[in-house]
């Protein structure tokens, strides 16, 4: 099946990945590490705002476990600053076994697709825990939220969006993973599905303990960048366009930096696209796993941006740690989509060979707008 783009506009390049800002050219891994600094300021702290630190306690109590259809533990984590604590709620489904395990860490349980047994069945039956944290206890998705109980009051002289706060969520359920003994330390992969995977992407960015990081259908804000504007047919045979950064600011402003703001209509003058927060993740295994119905996560966009970043998993000679899968179907977080994240994790883990589902593209790839890794150039 393909994809049929009607209307494709570039606004700008993407920005350059291997130029510092004093002009200097990244020619090494450790010129990259000192590049990787100056993308934090721009890709991270204007889009997302300023990241709250690492907690200073964190416990974890029991609140039930379940052995039926397999192991179904819910846990409460508490954790932040002594004087002012925040705390939300863990769901683990374990698999058969003592673990530790390797582990998907996904944010949506307030989500209905992380509710389906189906999904935890599909990681469960392959040796693979799945944990399920409520990341709107952390902050609520909801515009101009009170700050009492969230990690707004807790960290109140930081200026943060929720995604931000939603990917401190998966840093502190890894944290208590380890603390319980759970975690395979080898194989942890962060993901989430639309909202949750523009914030799994981040949490993969700021964690280097993800050693897979896999958003799914994650749009403006996430997987897609900024620069490309597009229109393409979904399968019912309507015409939909892309998400735009006027779109995010309208109706979301809550999850971003108040700077971000600036740049609505003007994405061009943006210092930063996703490009680079994904090239954050370099050399670690990046999946990105979209549907071909989804029009509105922004397909071109999210290819183009994933194969600029690319770019630098090719200076640590792993660009096979980059891989992409379109699915039919909709906006959504299937078990399809679960069944191909497994197969991620078992490659990684344990050397068995993904299939050639893996890499297909449903629609012409545009000419690049990106810089390519060139270690002689001046």
């Amino acid at each position: 099946m393909r994809m049929e783009v009607t209307e494709y506009e570039v606004l700008g390049s993407l920005p350059d990945l291997f130029t510092f800002h004093d002009g200097r050219k990244v020619k090494t891994t450790t010129d990259w590490e000192e590049r990787r600094l100056e993308l934090y300021k721009s890709a991270i702290e204007l889009q997302y705002g300023q990241i709250p630190p690492e907690p200073e306690f964190l416990e974890v109590d029991l609140l039930s476990n379940f052995p039926v259809s397999g192991m179904f533990n819910v846990y409460r984590v508490v954790t932040g600053r002594r004087e002012c604590p925040v705390s939300f709620t863990m769901y683990c489904h374990f698999p058969a076994g003592t673990g530790p395990f390797p582990v998907v860490i996904d944010g949506d349980m307030c989500f209905p697709p992380m509710q389906n047994r189906d999904v935890a069945e599909t990681l469960t039956s392959k040796g693979i825990m799945l944990v399920a944290f409520n990341r709107c206890e952390i902050v609520p998705d909801i515009n101009n939220a009170p700050t009492a109980r969230t990690l707004y009051e807790t960290y109140p002289e930081l200026t943060f969006g929720a995604v931000a706060a939603w990917a401190w969520g998966f840093s502190r359920t890894l944290d208590a993973l380890i603390k319980l003994g759970l975690a395979d330390l080898s194989s942890v992969t962060f993901t989430g599905w639309s909202r949750g995977g523009k914030t799994a992407l981040l949490a993969g960015a700021l964690d280097s303990r993800a050693t897979i990081v896999s958003p799914e259908g994650s749009g403006a804000g996430g997987s897609s960048c900024y620069r490309i504007h597009m229109k393409a047919i979904e399968e019912d045979g309507v015409e939909r366009r892309d998400e735009h950064l006027a779109d995010l600011i309208r109706a979301f402003p809550y999850w971003f930096s108040p700077a971000l703001r600036e740049y609505v209509d003007r994405e061009v003058a943006l210092p930063f696209d996703q490009h680079f927060l994904k090239a954050l993740i370099a050399p670690r295994i990046y999946f990105d796993s979209q549907a071909m119905s989804d029009v509105w996560a922004g397909p071109v966009n999210t290819l183009m941006s994933t194969m600029a970043a690319r770019e630098v998993w090719k200076m640590y000679g792993k660009e096979e740690n980059v891989l992409w899968y379109w699915r039919p179907g909709k906006h959504d977080h299937t078990p399809e989509d679960f069944e191909m994240l497994t197969e991620v994790i078992l490659h990684e883990k344990n050397g068995v060979p993904l299939s050639d589902k893996f890499m297909n593209v449903p629609f012409d790839i545009p000419e690049r707008i990106y810089t390519t890794y060139d270690p002689l150039s001046e």
